[in-house]
C-alpha cells in the first residue's frame, strides 16, 4: 500500500520554515523575556553621556551608519586594537564610544551575555535622535558582533567629496535606494564637521581661485570667519546652521538655500536626481510630500538590516572594544 506523503512533506515544509524564522534575522522586542530592561538601560547611558558630552550624541548617530557600512551592523567599530575601524581616518573623530561601554557594563550585570553590542550601538543611535528632538521607532533587535575590524575596509564609507553617482553607487552596494541616501544623510542635521573637510570648498576649488559655485554668496564669509585659510583645520562647523542641536528638516531647507557645509551634501540640490527628494522634504508644491521624522525611522531600519550577523554567526561580545 502506497503511503500518502502529502503530511510529512507538509510538516518538512513547516520546520524548515520554523527553522528559518527562529534563526535569522531581527525584530522588535527580541530581549523581551531574555533582557527586558535592554532598552531603558541604553536610553539612561545615552542621556547620561549626551550631559557629559554634547558631541556623544551626533557620534553615536554616525558611529551607527559607519558600522552599517562596513561589513553589516556588527558592532566592528567599537573594537580597540591596531589597525581596526576605529583607527580609520573618517572614524577618528567620532566621539560616543564611552557610552556603548557604559550601556554594556549596566547590561553585562543585569543579563550577562544576552545582549549583543551591536544592538547596544542601533538602540544608542535611535535614543541620540530622540534626545535631540527627533521622533522615536521601533528598532528591531537580534544582531550578533562580529569577529573581524580591519581599517582598510573603511575605504569603501561614502566621502565628504562623493558625487551623486557615487554616492548612489555605496548606497546601492547596501540596499538602500537613493530615497534613503537623501534621508539618511538628513543625520547631518545634528552633525559638525572640521573645516580641513570642507574649507578647500571656501578659496580655490578645483583650482579657480573661486569658491564652490554651489556655496551661497551671502554664507561665504560666514564659512570663511570659521574657517580662515591655512587656519586651525580641527575646528568643527555644524552641517546645519542655525538648528544644529536640533533634529529637524531645517538641514534641507539650508541645502536648498546653498547652505551646505560639505560638498557631499550640497550635491544632494545640485543635482535633480537628489533635489527631488530634498524638495518633497520640504513641502514643494507639485511633489508628494514625505515627513523626515518617519522616513528618517524607516530609512534606519532598513540600514540596520545591513548584511546582519544572526543566529550562530559572529558572537555576544561580553565586553563591547575587546581587542581583535
Amino acid at each position: 500500500m502506497e503511503v500518502n506523503k502529502m503530511p510529512i512533506l507538509l510538516f518538512l515544509l513547516l520546520a524548515t520554515l520554523t527553522t528559518l524564522a527562529l534563526g535569522q534575522g531581527t525584530r522588535v522586542g527580541f530581549y523581551r523575556t531574555t533582557c527586558p530592561r535592554v532598552e531603558s538601560i541604553v536610553r539612561s547611558a545615552v542621556q547620561s553621556g549626551v550631559r557629559s558630552n554634547p558631541r556623544a550624541g551626533p557620534g553615536l548617530l554616525r558611529m551607527f551608519f559607519h558600522d552599517c557600512f562596513v561589513n553589516g551592523c556588527d558592532a566592528s567599530i567599537l573594537i580597540d586594537g591596531s589597525s581596526t575601524e576605529k583607527t580609520a581616518v573618517p572614524n577618528i573623530p567620532i566621539r560616543g564610544f564611552e557610552v556603548i561601554d557604559a550601556a554594556k557594563t549596566q547590561l553585562e550585570a543585569a543579563c550577562p551575555g544576552v545582549v549583543s553590542c551591536a544592538d547596544i550601538l542601533a538602540l544608542a543611535a535611535r535614543d541620540s535622535v530622540v534626545l535631540s528632538g527627533g521622533t522615536s521607532w521601533g528598532v528591531p533587535t537580534g544582531r550578533r558582533d562580529g569577529l573581524v575590524s580591519q581599517a582598510s575596509d573603511t575605504a569603501n564609507l561614502p566621502a565628504f567629496n562623493d558625487p551623486i553617482s557615487v554616492q548612489i553607487r555605496k548606497f546601492a552596494d547596501k540596499g538602500l535606494n537613493t530615497q534613503d541616501l537623501v534621508t539618511l544623510v538628513g543625520g547631518h542635521t545634528i552633525g559638525t564637521a572640521a573645516c580641513a573637510v570642507f574649507s578647500y570648498r571656501l578659496y580655490n576649488f578645483n583650482n579657480t581661485n573661486g569658491p564652490d559655485p554651489d556655496i551661497n554668496q551671502a554664507f561665504l564669509p560666514q564659512l570663511r570667519a570659521l574657517c580662515p585659510n591655512g587656519g586651525d583645520g580641527s575646528r568643527r562647523v555644524g552641517l546645519d546652521t542655525g538648528s544644529v542641536n536640533s533634529f529637524d528638516n531645517s538641514y534641507y531647507a539650508n541645502l536648498r538655500n546653498g547652505r551646505g557645509v560639505l560638498e557631499s551634501d550640497a550635491k544632494l540640490w545640485s543635482d535633480p536626481t537628489t533635489q527631488r527628494f530634498v524638495q518633497r522634504f520640504l513641502g514643494v508644491r507639485g511633489l508628494p510630500g514625505m515627513r523626515f521624522d518617519v522616513e528618517f525611522g524607516r530609512s534606519m531600519v532598513k540600514m540596520g538590516n545591513t548584511d546582519l550577523k544572526v543566529g550562530s554567526q559572529g558572537e555576544i561580545r561580553r565586553v563591547c572594544t575587546a581587542t581583535n
